[in-house]
């Protein structure tokens, strides 16, 4: 059997993939979960609705995405009622995800009780981070008590780009150092050094790092104390704030890149900041990652804003040319996955297509054929 479904149930979406060996042959996403008006009450009806239209005969597995795997899950596993209830212990971690993925596991499980089903964690690449990479420097004992660190997240995301970069430089995937850039409303930066997470941008949460379509990014921790002690907002204000209307949304009021580049070739000045403070934060981490591996040789953008925002990549990379990286313009206008680097660049710049369902329906076909 070689057919596999992947379920990637998002905090108010599902997006289903049903993949025979590599090939697609259905799919689509269930979007506007539990909102007035809009599609099913909750993930539960909406995956069993996916399930009742789909040709599952000849199920080899289901891959499930969970955001937050913790401590424990370094790696995909077979779901049981252990790996259950651990998920659901996590969701403290993750209160808008893990909830949906065990939604979708559930309703699963139930549906296909013969079929294995595999939960694939977007932590779980970052767990190669070395300590120094995933210890924050506050008192031990409150950090282990409350599981504070950095798990990191997109793990499926870089994990798939680190990978098909190394295939388009025709390079192994061991001897290569890149430096993965993920770019949608979400966003985050890596560094894997042969095939290893060893450093990435978001940390316990999803909130830290990159500025993104409605996240802060980086903050300096008293922000939060001065809004709690001077303006009286309460935590889940600040929880709001930071997470719901910050980020582009907050700087230009919209969260779309594309329609903050076109507010900016307008010349809204609001629009302008947002570019330059989203392109700064990148450019930062480039360097910075650069310094910790030591030599590099690719920077990748995907998703929606990395793969499709020309002038994001050439405005992030600006200045770097000292390091040998630099972006050759005609290349970057083009299209698809592809080296956009000047011929003969010391640091091939790449654009790749990210696909996290293909890498966890091969992650889940590997682990129910093997076990």
């Amino acid at each position: 059997m070689s057919r596999v479904l992947v379920l990637n149930c998002g905090s108010s979406s599902v997006k289903y993939r049903l993949y025979d060996d590599e090939r697609v042959v259905d799919k689509g996403t269930v979007e506007r979960i539990g909102e007035p008006g809009g599609g099913p009450a909750d993930h539960s009806r909406a995956v069993r609705d996916i399930l009742a239209r789909l040709d599952l005969a000849g199920l080899a597995a289901v891959g499930h995405r969970v955001v937050h795997g913790g401590r424990r899950f370094t790696a995909p596993v077979l779901v049981d009622e252990a790996v259950l209830a651990a998920i659901r212990d996590l969701i403290p971690l993750a209160p808008l995800h893990n909830p949906a993925n065990l939604a979708g596991i559930e309703v699963a499980r139930a549906a296909l009780p013969d079929v294995p089903q595999v939960a694939v964690f977007d932590t779980a690449f970052h767990h190669t981070l070395p300590e120094a990479a995933a210890t924050y420097a506050i008192d031990r004992d409150t950090a282990e008590r409350y599981g504070i660190r950095r798990y990191g997240f997109h793990g499926t995301s870089h994990a798939y780009v680190s990978r098909r970069t190394a295939e388009l430089l025709g390079r192994r995937y061991e001897e290569i150092n890149t430096i993965t850039l993920h770019l949608g409303n979400g966003a985050s930066a890596c560094a894997v050094a042969g095939g290893r997470s060893v450093a990435t941008s978001m940390g316990m949460s999803p909130l830290e790092g990159l500025v993104m379509g409605t996240r802060s990014g980086d903050l300096d921790p008293t922000v939060i104390f001065h809004l709690r002690r001077e303006g009286g907002l309460s935590v889940d204000d600040i929880d709001n704030l930071l997470n719901h209307r910050s980020g582009l949304l907050g700087l230009a009021g919209v969260n779309d890149m594309r329609e903050v580049l076109r507010r900016r070739a307008d010349g809204d000045r609001a629009a302008a900041l947002a570019f330059d403070v989203y392109c700064r934060r990148i450019t930062g981490y480039v360097g910075a990652y650069y310094a910790l591996l030591g030599r590099i040789d690719a920077v990748t953008f995907t998703a929606g804003v990395g793969e499709h925002a020309a002038p994001v990549r050439a405005a992030a990379l600006a200045g770097l040319d000292r390091l040998g990286i630099a972006v050759d313009p005609e290349r970057n206008a083009g299209s698809g996955d592809r080296v956009i680097s000047p011929e003969g660049a010391g640091v091939r710049v790449c654009v790749v297509g990210t696909d996290e369902e293909r890498e966890i329906a091969r992650t889940a076909r590997d682990l129910a054929t093997t076990t």
